[in-house]
């Protein structure tokens, strides 16, 4: 990715994460990107290539985010790890999951659904890789939609729900 893509990506995800996706316009977004209209179209060529430039983005930053500080074995806590999701959460989706609210918005594109779907599962992959939780892939990714849905309505709380649950997977691991 280009400085200008990443310029474009950048401003994109905030103007959704903050204004949502049915609301805001072409010239809107091209003036929150900061580019002329020409060179927002180059590099997305309708709104929904705008959407899933900001989500690719997105998940880009979500991964290394939750797992990258995890990379060492100090780290490699689900305490932690849960941690690192409730600091995005308060920082960057106090209104729950972007990847959710796309696809509620535009309920017919296959293209935000295969991002949306794709972007879970490689989450739940992460979870399973970064915990030694391997064959429970499934079960960590309904406790992280768990979190991410509830985090608007329950904080913090979510977290601590969320811990104590893998803790109990954890605690069968290791028996």
């Amino acid at each position: 990715m280009n400085k200008t893509q990443e310029k474009i990506a950048t401003a994109l995800e905030t103007a959704f994460a903050q204004h949502g996706f049915a609301e805001q316009g072409v010239d809107a977004l091209k003036d929150a990107t900061g580019v002329s209209l020409r060179t927002l179209y180059k590099y997305c060529p309708s709104k929904e290539a705008m959407i899933v430039t900001a989500l690719e983005y997105r998940h880009t930053r979500y991964l290394n985010t939750i797992f990258t500080s995890s990379n060492d074995s100090q780290n490699n806590s689900a305490e932690h790890i849960f941690k690192q999701i409730g600091f995005w959460m308060g920082e960057y989706a106090p209104s729950g999951c972007l990847f959710h609210n796309a696809v509620a918005a535009y309920p017919n594109s296959k293209a935000l659904s295969a991002l949306l779907t794709r972007h879970k599962f490689e989450v739940a992959n992460s979870l399973t890789t970064a915990l030694d939780l391997k064959g429970y892939e499934d079960e960590l990714l309904l406790i992280h939609e768990g979190l991410t849905q509830s985090w608007p309505l329950l904080g913090d709380k979510a977290l601590v729900i969320a811990n104590k649950l893998v803790s109990g997977y954890l605690k069968n691991r290791d028996a």
